[in-house]
């Protein structure tokens, strides 16, 4: 697969309905678009051995110990502690052949072997940690799958609620802390850990390609263009910059002061 290969892809993943979004695959064509020719197949054979090991343990088990043990026991997915900020660890190509990743990374697969056996997972978008949220008939819990899959308790959501400078009235309550996202939303909240590292980094052009595989996963959302212009406009490709900011005008009137600001900055650079 090319990078103009996985571009058609992630068009095609953006104009899809949220239940018909297909994670797996846009997760791939993000890896390639990232660092394109490679094999993804590692990937897929990686999926499907989750799905059929699921399948075995949901017979005998509760639906989250048998995704954790799934994950975590059988195919040994875990967080990588060591090089946490490194950018293979959002990559799902290189998570597939580590078993290391970040959790939003990790959480791709858990959800995929979720959604081919018939459990209620979800991402949810916790503040500074990606969780899963899975629907058990004592009720929703919380997994963690950056620490091998293990069950986060109420009190320790609200003590890392308020650890990341949310108030105690929202750190209490649980139907905002475990509030589920789209499989879209978890896609794009690995692409948003990724432009954040890479501009910390100095990756100006990962950083932009990140910003860019966001625009096309949510093509109403004008921010990701934003993010895009600002990466453009650190390595110097100005002209490129204002055509993002471009795009980003076209979807919302509401930011053209700020946009206009942006463009006369970028213009005096030019002239």
């Amino acid at each position: 697969m090319t990078r103009e290969d996985a571009i058609q892809l992630l068009t095609e993943a953006g104009l899809a309905e949220d239940d018909e979004f297909p994670l797996l695959e846009t997760a791939i064509a993000c890896a390639i678009h990232d660092n394109p020719f490679r094999d993804p197949e590692p990937v897929r054979i990686l999926a499907n051995h989750a799905a059929e090991r699921l399948r075995e343990r949901i017979r005998n088990e509760g639906p989250d110990d048998a995704l954790t043990e799934t994950m975590a026991a059988d195919l040994r997915l875990n967080g990588d502690l060591l090089t946490h900020d490194a950018a293979c660890n959002t990559d799902v190509i290189e998570v597939a052949e580590r078993r290391r990743g970040l959790s939003a990374a990790l959480a791709i697969f858990y959800l995929d072997a979720a959604r081919r056996t018939g459990i209620k997972a979800f991402g949810v978008d916790f503040p500074g940690h990606f969780l899963l949220r899975v629907e058990t008939p004592a009720g929703p819990v919380a997994l963690d799958p950056f620490s091998l899959g293990r069950l986060v308790l109420p009190s320790e959501l609200t003590r890392r609620a308020l650890m990341v400078g949310l108030t105690p009235h929202v750190a209490d309550r649980l139907d905002v802390l475990m509030a589920p996202v789209s499989d879209r939303q978890t896609l794009i909240r690995l692409q948003n850990v990724l432009f954040s590292h890479a501009i910390r980094g100095g990756d100006y052009e990962r950083a932009e390609r990140s910003a860019l595989r966001r625009a096309l996963l949510d093509p109403d959302d004008h921010r990701p263009w934003l993010d895009v212009a600002a990466a453009r406009e650190k390595r110097g490709a100005l002209t490129g910059a204002l055509e993002a900011l471009s795009q980003a005008r076209g979807l919302d009137d509401s930011i053209e002061v700020g946009r206009r600001m942006s463009v006369d900055r970028v213009r005096l650079q030019l002239n």
